[in-house]
């Protein structure tokens, strides 16, 4: 039988701060991806990272980052802060996304950005890969 393994990063989305603290109370070591302003580095955290929605850092199609959205620009920090060891080693992510936009622009991330969606994958609740809508 083959046997599929996937090593993208998980990324489970979570709705509100308690669900983010029991995430990372069960399995510690996750880095949190949160909306700005961003928590302060919660229990069982080692990196925080932060998007805004609504307000790029950069115009359309700028030639450092092609105008890619937030919450990519945010998962690339995180990305790079584990691989330069800036931030302690994660295997997950933890995304503070309350709000439906958010929701919809993690699926939309995870799925379309080529950045993104080469390095991480959703998870589902209870630790399986599976659709974060």
């Amino acid at each position: 039988m083959p046997v599929f393994a996937d090593g993208r990063i998980p990324v489970l989305p979570v709705a509100d701060e308690a669900a983010m603290r029991a995430a990372l109370a069960a399995r510690p070591g996750a880095a949190v991806l949160a909306e700005a302003p961003p928590p302060e580095m919660p229990a069982g955290a080692v990196a925080v990272a932060s998007f805004d929605l609504y307000l790029s850092s950069h115009p359309q199609a700028c030639t450092c980052c092609g105008g890619r959205p937030p919450l990519a620009a945010a998962l690339d920090r995180l990305f790079l802060a584990r691989v330069k060891g800036q931030a302690p080693w994660f295997d997950r992510v933890v995304a503070l996304v309350p709000g439906e936009d958010a929701r919809a622009a993690l699926a939309r991330t995870l799925k379309e950005d080529p950045m993104a969606s080469s390095r991480y994958r959703p998870e589902a609740p209870g630790g399986r890969p599976g659709s974060v809508c």
